[in-house]
């Protein structure tokens, strides 16, 4: 059984820093591309990063969507098989419940969410301006 666990959300003021990790079972995680998502109040699920996936190499790509470049880093650690977000100088628009996702097919696709095959039950982000 699959599961995505997500951590490391909260309340934080505009301008400051959270780490988000989610930790992954049930798969072989060097074969899987790892994503996040997020889905404010009202609005639908957009995209916020990914990254590849590395099995026998120490290298990955990173993909993140425009308004969070140069403030999020996406980055994996295979032996502890979790994905991590980074966020640093949040904005009160960041705010919004951050998903998980596992993406196992070969090829692009990685900022549609219909692409990824299991997702984790979200936690929240809330930035206070």
């Amino acid at each position: 059984q699959v599961q995505l666990v997500e951590r490391g959300g909260g309340l934080v003021q505009a301008g400051g820093s959270l780490r988000l990790s989610c930790a992954a079972s049930g798969l072989t995680f060097t074969r899987i591309d790892m994503g996040w998502f997020r889905q404010a109040p009202g609005k639908e699920r957009e995209f916020v990063a990914t990254v590849t996936r590395n099995a026998g190499t120490s290298y990955y790509t990173t993909y993140l969507t425009d308004p969070v470049k140069g403030r999020f880093t996406i980055s994996r650690d295979n032996a502890k098989n979790t994905v991590y977000l980074q966020m640093s100088r949040l904005k009160p628009e960041d705010t919004a419940v951050y998903y998980c996702a596992a993406k196992s097919s070969y090829g692009g696709g990685w900022s549609d969410g219909l692409q990824y095959d299991y997702w984790g039950q979200g936690t929240q982000v809330t930035v206070s301006s």
